[in-house]
């Protein structure tokens, strides 16, 4: 699976990219016909606390699967996304 991150108004540190390859390539074990993920990391309204969005598109055939988090850290929204997106691939897995 090729992982590609892009970053709107910021630039991803190395340890945050790591982060991402590690957590990220773990989706694989759950659904193995995953194409390619892409993240978007954003920072949104700077006055809020919790306003670093993390977007994930997972390329699956069939459909997309899009999952999109917004909490305080880049780590805790990806960490939320993957979670979310675990569920649905195990669950897209099933009906398969």
């Amino acid at each position: 699976m090729k992982i590609s991150v892009q970053s709107i108004g910021l630039t991803p540190h190395a340890p945050l990219e790591e982060y991402i390859e590690k957590k990220l390539s773990k989706l694989e074990t759950y659904y193995d016909k995953i194409v390619e993920c892409k993240v978007y990391l954003k920072v949104e309204n700077k006055s809020d606390k919790e306003n670093k969005t993390a977007e994930i598109i997972l390329a699956v055939p069939g459909d997309d699967i899009v999952v999109k988090k917004t909490t305080s850290s880049f780590e805790e929204s990806l960490d939320l996304c993957a979670d979310v997106a675990k569920k649905l691939l195990i669950k897209k897995k099933e009906l398969a």
